[in-house]
């Protein structure tokens, strides 16, 4: 990493990256304990780490060629904003678990797009936790570098998600499905449906996830769990069962345990044609009952959905912008996203094509 030593005038000691992430199916379910199936995402992000010559952090992204000095001691908290409260968030949470970490300096590049729905937040952390994994010899498991990469984002980014993103960094490759119950954090490695790959296109709509909805979302699950005297609506198997619920419980409560069903049927190996279906009716709870789609999004999900050689699209990710995933015929994603994306910008979008990744 030759721009580490431009920037920080030595070597990096260690490198490490890990992948974004796309979510096929299971979207908003992580965090009532629910059943998600991402798949990674070629683009990653990757981090080089030296050893600071003083007693401060100093942290450096490439996209945003900026750097932060921090000065991190036991005695405060304060966490710097943007990109460096992920990594700060990391040696914190190592720290808190009994690490020792040094003063770091630390670069970072990526490829994952930031703002789309695509976890470049969790991708980031992976990096940093398999990065200081590597430079430290520290005793972490994949899994475990996903929990504290959670704990990270949770507690020093402000954002209260679930464990997928971290997961699906973690674990998933961009060959196979990631089937992972959130509660357990079991997980199975599943072939994409036959004949099928995935495409990800960028609506264009930018979205901020920390000031966004995804919050509130959560706290309305939440209440919804504890009216309906369960731990988390991962517990509710049958849509009839939030009907008694206040809105906007009952359809945040119907989202969640309709998609947790989805995820369920669609890991019995269901053809392509359902599994198209299945993300369909995805996109329509998101919109409809969980509220966090936008018009651009629609936009573009309804222009795949009536594009042939394309079994099915929803929005992926929390929403409010960024990202749709479609699943279409196998040999066809490079000739049926071009002409999705100038029907697109016939509708006055700009969107652009994210997977397969244009070389």
């Amino acid at each position: 990493m030759s721009d580490f030593q431009q920037i920080f005038g030595t070597a990096p000691k260690a490198e490490a990256s890990a992948p974004g992430r796309v979510n096929l199916l299971g979207e908003h379910t992580d965090y009532s304990d629910g059943f998600v199936l991402p798949t990674a995402i070629p683009q990653h992000t990757t981090v080089g780490l030296g050893l600071s010559a003083d007693a401060l952090h100093h942290f450096y992204s490439e996209q945003l060629d900026e750097q932060v000095t921090v000065l991190e001691s036991e005695e405060t908290d304060r966490t710097p904003s943007g990109f460096a409260s992920y990594i700060f968030g990391c040696v914190r949470i190592l720290e808190r678990e009994g690490y020792t970490i040094p003063h770091l300096n630390l670069y970072v590049t990526s490829s994952v797009p930031i703002g789309s729905g695509l976890s470049s937040s969790a991708a980031l952390e992976v990096a940093t936790l398999r990065g200081l994994r590597a430079l430290l010899n520290l005793p972490l498991d994949d899994v475990q570098i996903a929990q504290m990469a959670q704990q990270a984002e949770i507690h020093y980014a402000g954002v209260q998600c679930g464990i997928m993103d971290q997961m699906a960094s973690s674990l998933a490759d961009t060959e196979h499905m990631l089937f992972l119950d959130t509660r357990t954090l079991e997980s199975q490695v599943l072939p994409f449906p036959r004949g099928a790959e995935v495409v990800v296109i960028d609506s264009g709509a930018p979205r901020t996830l920390a000031a966004s909805g995804y919050n509130e979302r959560r706290a309305d699950c939440e209440e919804a769990a504890r009216l309906l005297g369960v731990k988390a609506l991962r517990d509710i198997t049958g849509v009839e069962a939030v009907g008694g619920l206040p809105e906007p419980l009952r359809r945040r409560a119907r989202h969640v345990v309709s998609e947790n069903n989805r995820v369920l049927e669609a890991v019995r190996g269901v053809p392509a044609e359902r599994f198209g279906e299945l993300m369909n009716a995805s996109h329509a709870s998101l919109r409809d009952d969980y509220e966090v789609s936008v018009p651009a999004l629609d936009a573009l999900v309804g222009i795949l959905q009536e594009t042939p050689g394309v079994f099915g699209a929803r929005l992926t990710g929390a929403g409010f912008g960024g990202a749709c995933v479609a699943l279409v015929a196998q040999g066809k994603a490079g000739e049926m996203a071009k002409d999705v994306l100038e029907r697109y910008s016939r509708a006055g979008y700009a969107g652009k094509l994210l997977v397969p990744a244009v070389s």
